[in-house]
């Protein structure tokens, strides 16, 4: 079983979100860079699927050169091969949906990929789209944040899977022939750590880059804003003995004393 699996470098964001002085990035100098959540459990199904089934699993990416740094870390968890859809630094603007599922096409019909496994959504733009766009290219059937997965046969000729989700409340379970398209969400599994020997084999593997021109989309972002969180704050009741009477108060007006 032959698996692709599409990732992104965002932005890693463990705190407040700062922007650029245009206000059309994340402020990145103090965080770095990682894949999405959702595209970590996509990997590692894919290499599970292909312990138990055999096969290759690999992982392309659309992105500047920097971009290969989160390929290696693929390549470190089990991935045999990945390909990078090289963006100039100096492009005018950032790849949309349509122009990012046109690319990955690209890679995924050149290839016997009997599965294509994306994230649910990328962390940073959220759109949702990439994967259902995809599918529609291939003329694959496409399954959307699964949770639960399972392969029967290992060709593209007779192969099927079964993709389970929960959606308010109620199971659905989807049978697809191969090939086909499926977004995973977090917590289908949990991804492993690099092992060492897995980091020196990506550090030494060579990775494939295919030269992309950017396309430009009817979609153009004109700035970020960081949505307001609720402030919290705190009163000083006052200092030493002082504070007693005022802190007899509160407690009274919260019912805690009778």
């Amino acid at each position: 079983m032959d698996i692709l699996v599409c990732v992104k470098r965002v932005p890693t964001v463990g705190g407040a979100i700062t922007l650029t002085a245009d206000g059309r990035a994340v402020d990145t100098r103090m965080s770095g860079f990682t894949i999405s959540p959702h595209e970590e459990c996509a990997v590692e199904e894919a290499v599970r699927l292909v312990s138990a089934h055999g096969g290759s699993v690999t992982v392309v990416t659309l992105g500047t050169a920097e971009a290969e740094e989160q390929l290696r870390a693929c390549l470190a968890l089990g991935a045999a091969k990945a390909i990078l859809l090289e963006v100039e630094r100096d492009a005018p603007g950032e790849f949309g949906p349509i122009a990012t599922a046109a690319a990955l096409a690209s890679v995924a019909s050149a290839g016997p990929y009997d599965l294509v496994l994306l994230g649910n959504e990328a962390s940073d733009t959220g759109d949702y789209q990439v994967g259902i766009r995809l599918a529609h290219l291939l003329g694959r059937p496409v399954a959307t944040g699964i949770k639960e997965l399972s392969v029967s046969g290992d060709s593209l000729s007779g192969g099927s899977l079964e993709a389970r989700r929960e959606y308010r409340g109620v199971a659905e379970t989807f049978r697809l022939p191969l090939p086909a398209v499926i977004t995973v969400k977090e917590g289908i599994n949990l991804p492993r750590y690099p092992s060492l020997p897995g980091r020196l084999r990506a550090k030494r593997a060579v990775i494939d880059r295919v030269p992309v021109t950017y396309q430009p989309e009817g979609l153009r972002m004109l700035t970020l804003r960081v949505p307001a969180t609720a402030r919290h704050s705190a009163t000083v009741l006052g200092h030493g003995r002082d504070a007693v009477p005022e802190l007899i108060r509160v407690l009274e007006e919260l019912g805690v004393l009778s």
